[in-house]
Protein backbone atom coordinates (compact mmCIF):
# COMPACT_ATOMS: atom_id res chain seq x y z
CA UNK A 1 0.00 0.00 0.00
CA UNK A 2 1.49 3.36 -0.89
CA UNK A 3 1.93 6.27 1.83
CA UNK A 4 -0.33 8.87 1.44
CA UNK A 5 1.98 12.20 0.45
CA UNK A 6 2.53 14.89 3.17
CA UNK A 7 0.09 17.92 2.26
CA UNK A 8 1.96 20.72 1.12
CA UNK A 9 1.10 23.76 2.83
CA UNK A 10 -0.32 27.06 1.19
CA UNK A 11 1.73 30.20 1.50
CA UNK A 12 -0.31 33.26 2.10
CA UNK A 13 -1.32 35.52 -0.75
CA UNK A 14 0.43 38.68 -0.79
CA UNK A 15 2.97 41.07 -3.04
CA UNK A 16 6.71 40.66 -1.07
CA UNK A 17 7.33 43.67 1.00
CA UNK A 18 9.84 46.81 -0.26
CA UNK A 19 13.42 45.46 -0.57
CA UNK A 20 15.43 47.49 1.63
CA UNK A 21 18.98 48.78 0.80
CA UNK A 22 21.34 46.41 -0.42
CA UNK A 23 19.12 43.45 -0.22
CA UNK A 24 18.62 40.71 -2.87
CA UNK A 25 15.24 39.22 -4.14
CA UNK A 26 16.36 36.11 -2.50
CA UNK A 27 16.58 37.68 0.96
CA UNK A 28 13.21 39.66 1.13
CA UNK A 29 11.46 36.17 0.02
CA UNK A 30 13.58 34.53 2.93
CA UNK A 31 12.52 37.36 5.42
CA UNK A 32 8.75 36.79 4.22
CA UNK A 33 8.95 33.13 4.82
CA UNK A 34 10.84 33.40 7.73
CA UNK A 35 7.80 35.73 8.99
CA UNK A 36 5.43 33.37 8.41
CA UNK A 37 7.33 30.59 10.53
CA UNK A 38 7.87 32.51 13.49
CA UNK A 39 4.23 33.99 13.38
CA UNK A 40 2.98 30.50 13.61
CA UNK A 41 1.07 31.17 9.54
CA UNK A 42 3.81 28.14 8.21
CA UNK A 43 3.91 25.27 10.99
CA UNK A 44 6.14 22.37 11.88
CA UNK A 45 5.76 19.73 9.63
CA UNK A 46 4.55 22.29 6.79
CA UNK A 47 6.08 21.27 3.30
CA UNK A 48 6.85 24.65 1.49
CA UNK A 49 6.94 24.01 -2.84
CA UNK A 50 9.40 25.63 -4.97
CA UNK A 51 6.96 25.71 -8.02
CA UNK A 52 4.47 27.21 -5.62
CA UNK A 53 6.04 30.04 -3.67
CA UNK A 54 7.49 31.10 -6.91
CA UNK A 55 4.12 31.39 -8.20
CA UNK A 56 2.42 32.68 -5.28
CA UNK A 57 5.40 35.78 -4.65
CA UNK A 58 5.99 36.15 -8.84
CA UNK A 59 9.41 35.23 -8.92
CA UNK A 60 11.55 32.44 -10.57
CA UNK A 61 12.63 29.92 -8.56
CA UNK A 62 16.05 30.50 -8.33
CA UNK A 63 15.48 33.42 -5.24
CA UNK A 64 13.17 30.30 -4.15
CA UNK A 65 15.86 28.37 -3.71
CA UNK A 66 18.11 30.31 -2.00
CA UNK A 67 15.07 31.61 0.17
CA UNK A 68 14.95 28.14 0.97
CA UNK A 69 18.87 27.93 1.46
CA UNK A 70 18.64 30.79 4.04
CA UNK A 71 16.02 29.19 6.15
CA UNK A 72 18.04 25.80 6.46
CA UNK A 73 21.16 27.76 6.99
CA UNK A 74 19.18 29.21 10.48
CA UNK A 75 17.36 25.98 10.97
CA UNK A 76 13.79 26.95 10.38
CA UNK A 77 13.56 24.37 7.72
CA UNK A 78 14.90 20.78 6.73
CA UNK A 79 15.86 20.47 3.31
CA UNK A 80 15.55 17.07 2.35
CA UNK A 81 16.57 15.46 -0.94
CA UNK A 82 13.05 13.40 -1.32
CA UNK A 83 10.64 15.49 0.83
CA UNK A 84 11.77 19.27 0.07
CA UNK A 85 11.40 21.60 2.22
CA UNK A 86 9.79 20.81 5.89
CA UNK A 87 9.05 23.54 8.34
CA UNK A 88 11.67 22.08 10.97
CA UNK A 89 9.73 20.23 13.87
CA UNK A 90 11.46 19.69 17.27
CA UNK A 91 10.58 16.57 19.56
CA UNK A 92 9.40 18.18 23.01
CA UNK A 93 12.36 17.21 25.14
CA UNK A 94 14.39 18.93 22.89
CA UNK A 95 12.23 22.09 22.72
CA UNK A 96 12.50 21.88 27.03
CA UNK A 97 16.33 21.95 26.60
CA UNK A 98 16.40 24.64 23.96
CA UNK A 99 14.18 26.80 26.79
CA UNK A 100 16.51 26.45 29.29
CA UNK A 101 19.85 27.23 27.09
CA UNK A 102 17.72 30.67 25.47
CA UNK A 103 17.34 31.33 29.62
CA UNK A 104 20.94 31.22 30.03
CA UNK A 105 21.83 33.47 27.06
CA UNK A 106 19.03 36.09 27.96
CA UNK A 107 19.89 35.90 31.08
CA UNK A 108 23.71 36.88 30.25
CA UNK A 109 22.46 39.35 27.96
CA UNK A 110 20.95 40.84 30.80
CA UNK A 111 23.35 40.62 32.91
CA UNK A 112 25.95 42.68 30.62
CA UNK A 113 22.83 45.46 29.97
CA UNK A 114 22.85 46.31 33.40
CA UNK A 115 26.69 47.59 33.41
CA UNK A 116 26.32 48.34 29.79
CA UNK A 117 23.40 50.12 28.35
CA UNK A 118 23.30 53.69 27.37
CA UNK A 119 20.64 56.27 28.57
CA UNK A 120 19.61 56.26 24.98
CA UNK A 121 18.65 52.13 25.34
CA UNK A 122 17.53 53.13 28.41
CA UNK A 123 15.19 55.42 27.71
CA UNK A 124 13.61 53.64 24.65
CA UNK A 125 13.04 50.53 27.27
CA UNK A 126 11.20 52.27 28.68
CA UNK A 127 8.94 53.48 26.36
CA UNK A 128 8.80 49.77 24.53
CA UNK A 129 7.48 48.69 27.68
CA UNK A 130 4.66 51.43 28.17
CA UNK A 131 3.33 49.81 24.62
CA UNK A 132 3.90 46.69 25.58
CA UNK A 133 1.32 47.49 28.70
CA UNK A 134 -1.06 49.12 25.97
CA UNK A 135 -1.31 46.27 23.76
CA UNK A 136 -1.40 43.88 26.60
CA UNK A 137 -4.70 45.87 27.32
CA UNK A 138 -6.08 44.16 23.95
CA UNK A 139 -6.25 40.50 22.56
CA UNK A 140 -3.94 41.18 19.75
CA UNK A 141 -1.42 38.42 19.62
CA UNK A 142 1.14 39.44 17.03
CA UNK A 143 1.48 43.41 17.98
CA UNK A 144 2.24 42.03 21.46
CA UNK A 145 4.85 39.53 20.43
CA UNK A 146 6.66 41.96 18.05
CA UNK A 147 6.66 44.51 20.76
CA UNK A 148 7.74 41.59 23.30
CA UNK A 149 10.65 41.09 21.09
CA UNK A 150 11.67 44.27 20.59
CA UNK A 151 12.05 44.39 24.18
CA UNK A 152 14.28 41.39 24.30
CA UNK A 153 16.58 42.36 20.93
CA UNK A 154 17.32 45.86 22.60
CA UNK A 155 18.41 44.08 25.28
CA UNK A 156 20.23 41.72 23.03
CA UNK A 157 22.35 44.87 21.48
CA UNK A 158 22.96 47.00 25.16
CA UNK A 159 24.64 43.57 26.21
CA UNK A 160 27.61 44.76 23.49
CA UNK A 161 28.51 41.24 22.67
CA UNK A 162 27.86 40.53 18.86
CA UNK A 163 28.06 36.98 18.96
CA UNK A 164 25.91 36.73 22.18
CA UNK A 165 23.02 38.82 20.31
CA UNK A 166 23.61 36.57 17.05
CA UNK A 167 23.35 32.98 18.65
CA UNK A 168 20.51 34.93 21.20
CA UNK A 169 18.45 35.58 18.81
CA UNK A 170 19.09 32.74 16.24
CA UNK A 171 17.82 30.24 19.14
CA UNK A 172 15.10 32.42 20.12
CA UNK A 173 14.18 33.07 16.25
CA UNK A 174 14.16 29.28 15.99
CA UNK A 175 11.98 28.42 18.76
CA UNK A 176 9.39 31.51 17.72
CA UNK A 177 6.65 29.07 17.23
CA UNK A 178 6.96 27.29 20.24
CA UNK A 179 7.13 30.33 22.46
CA UNK A 180 3.71 31.50 21.11
CA UNK A 181 2.37 28.54 21.75
CA UNK A 182 3.53 28.74 25.39
CA UNK A 183 3.94 32.56 26.33
CA UNK A 184 1.76 34.58 24.00
CA UNK A 185 -1.57 33.84 25.81
CA UNK A 186 -4.09 36.39 27.44
CA UNK A 187 -3.27 34.93 31.09
CA UNK A 188 0.49 35.44 30.04
CA UNK A 189 0.39 38.94 28.87
CA UNK A 190 -0.15 40.46 32.71
CA UNK A 191 2.71 37.70 33.79
CA UNK A 192 5.12 39.01 30.94
CA UNK A 193 4.33 43.19 31.93
CA UNK A 194 5.37 42.27 35.33
CA UNK A 195 8.15 40.37 34.93
CA UNK A 196 9.38 42.73 32.24
CA UNK A 197 9.14 45.52 35.04
CA UNK A 198 11.36 43.43 37.43
CA UNK A 199 14.01 43.37 34.58
CA UNK A 200 14.01 47.01 33.72
CA UNK A 201 14.10 47.72 37.68
CA UNK A 202 17.08 45.65 38.03
CA UNK A 203 18.95 46.56 34.92
CA UNK A 204 18.62 50.29 35.72
CA UNK A 205 19.52 49.47 39.51
CA UNK A 206 23.25 48.64 37.84
CA UNK A 207 22.87 44.70 39.53
CA UNK A 208 23.92 42.24 37.30
CA UNK A 209 22.88 39.26 39.54
CA UNK A 210 19.61 40.32 39.80
CA UNK A 211 19.04 41.25 36.50
CA UNK A 212 20.58 37.51 34.97
CA UNK A 213 18.10 36.15 38.12
CA UNK A 214 14.67 38.01 36.74
CA UNK A 215 15.45 37.32 33.37
CA UNK A 216 16.01 33.69 33.39
CA UNK A 217 13.08 33.26 35.52
CA UNK A 218 11.01 35.42 32.87
CA UNK A 219 12.04 32.53 29.81
CA UNK A 220 12.19 29.43 31.92
CA UNK A 221 9.41 27.17 31.27
CA UNK A 222 8.40 26.10 34.76
CA UNK A 223 5.34 24.66 36.53
CA UNK A 224 2.42 25.78 34.81
CA UNK A 225 3.99 26.75 31.55
CA UNK A 226 5.91 23.90 31.10
CA UNK A 227 2.45 21.68 32.00
CA UNK A 228 0.63 24.16 29.42
CA UNK A 229 3.03 23.33 26.59
CA UNK A 230 3.04 19.52 27.25
CA UNK A 231 -0.61 19.39 27.13
CA UNK A 232 -0.82 21.57 23.82
CA UNK A 233 2.19 20.13 22.37
CA UNK A 234 1.51 18.37 18.66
Amino acid sequence: MQKARKKTTAVAEGALPPRESGETLAEVLHRELEQGILKGELKPGDRLDEVEVAKRYGVSRTPVREAFRLLGANDLVDLRSRQGVIVRKIGVNTVIEMFQVLAELEGLCARLASRRMSPEQDAELGRIHERLKSSAAGSDVDEFDAINLAFHSLIHGAARNAYLAQETRRLRNRMAPYLRRVTYKPHRFRTTITEHQQIIDAIRAHDPDKADEVMRHHVSLLSEDLADFIAVYD
